[in-house]
């Protein structure tokens, strides 16, 4: 269903037990890394597709362990298995979240903004006959005149 207009508030409590269990989430979850661009860039992947693969070498390692170097930690192997798998659940859920409050977001910045621009029109049109708005609907549309003086400068740079 397609949303309507969002009316919501979250009291300075809901936020704040909302950060709450954010840290209790990222608490529980000690070993999380910040991988750098580069580390992003070069290291092995297991996507969705990779996964059978990856289970079925585990089984192999755990049916076969006479044919691993003894080197090879093969329950180490099984526990980042089963890591991945579980965090990739968690993280299927985290990103229906994230999803949802930025759409959110998306649409209440939205509908905020709208109610700006219909604020700044109705200013720019009384100030016309009531002293004492110019001065407003001047400052209020200054957030116009600096993307016009952008698209004019872009056109001006495009025609030399």
């Amino acid at each position: 269903m397609p949303y309507q207009n969002i009316t919501g508030t979250l009291s300075e409590r809901d936020v704040q037990e909302i950060k709450t269990a954010l840290q209790t989430i990222e608490e529980k979850l000690p070993f999380l890394v910040n991988l750098t661009a580069e580390e992003r860039r070069t290291i092995l992947k297991m996507g969705s597709k990779s996964l059978s693969f990856v289970n079925n070498s585990l089984t192999a390692a755990q049916s076969n362990p006479k044919i691993l170097p003894a080197s090879f930690d093969v329950e180490e192997f099984a526990r980042d298995y089963q890591l991945a798998v579980t965090l990739t659940d968690v993280l299927f859920q985290l990103r229906q979240l994230t999803e949802k409050v930025d759409d959110t977001l998306m649409a209440v910045s939205s509908e905020a903004m709208n109610s700006g621009v219909q604020v700044y029109n109705y200013i720019k049109t009384a100030a016309k006959r009531t002293p004492g708005l110019k001065t407003i609907a001047e400052s209020l549309g200054q957030r116009f005149k600096k993307a016009n003086r952008n698209k004019s400068a872009k056109a001006n740079s495009d025609q030399a």
